[in-house]
């Protein structure tokens, strides 16, 4: 039997949620069926914004690797990291072991090409947006990218720090006002591409056309460790 490892933490309530929604989208009928994980809660990791923003901040790296290197001697077959930020160092600690990690943003977007979405909105940080993770995940797969205003981004960083990290109420005029103006610009689908708006999603409908990287990953792991999937979960765009 096939263990995910699971680097958590980064953030907690977004680590609750993936593991979440990797039972509720295997399709198993007995406790037995479902996947083995073993989980790392690493909120001691540095922030992965403020460092990708200013290297003089403290690097999440060295912490990320130690858990990834214990997580590959207590026999796990792949790494899940549920931080879209963290993959712009996605290539140095996936050098650090043996075992792959699951890569969320090609995942997302392999996803979108396979359902045929051609423009894609992000919502993320603005670590991720700077360092360019989806616009080049998205070229990969020939994806245009649109990215909010200044505005519109500071929303977003506004519900992911201000509101899910500090454990207030989610303002949901930001979420859609960011949404909105993305998909005025011909975003086709919009990609929660941090896992704080994942919690959107969990708590409120968001209307057709999202799609949840964290929902991405969690498919991706479920299939790396050979569970079957709920059928309902082939496609992730939300359709209402």
């Amino acid at each position: 039997m096939k263990t995910l490892g699971v680097i958590g933490g980064l953030g907690p309530m977004a680590t609750a949620y993936f593991l979440r929604r990797i039972v509720e989208m295997t399709d198993a009928r007995t406790d037995q069926e479902h996947l083995d994980a073993i989980v790392f809660n690493r909120p001691s990791i540095p922030d992965r914004t403020a460092y990708i923003l200013d290297h003089a901040k403290p690097s999440p790296l060295v912490p990320i690797v130690e858990a990834a290197q214990k997580l590959e001697a207590l026999g796990a077959c792949c790494i899940a990291i549920p931080c879209i930020t963290s993959h712009a160092l996605y290539k140095e600690f996936s050098a650090a072991v043996q075992i792959p990690f699951l890569h969320a943003l090609r995942e997302t977007a392999l996803h979108l090409r396979e359902n045929g979405v051609k423009t894609a909105g992000i919502l993320a940080t603005t670590g991720t947006v700077r360092a360019g993770l989806f616009q080049n995940a998205l070229a990969e797969q020939g994806i245009e990218c649109v990215l909010p205003d200044e505005t519109n981004q500071q929303r977003v960083m506004q519900l992911i720090y201000d509101d899910f990290k500090a454990g207030r109420p989610v303002e949901l005029d930001k979420f859609h006002a960011a949404a909105s103006a993305v998909q005025k610009q011909g975003a086709e689908c919009v990609i929660l591409g941090c896992t704080e708006l994942s919690l959107i999603k969990r708590d409120s409908p968001v209307g057709p056309g999202v799609l949840d990287t964290l929902d991405v990953l969690a498919r991706a792991g479920i299939l790396r460790c050979d569970k079957p999937l709920r059928p309902t979960y082939n496609t992730l765009i939300t359709r209402e």
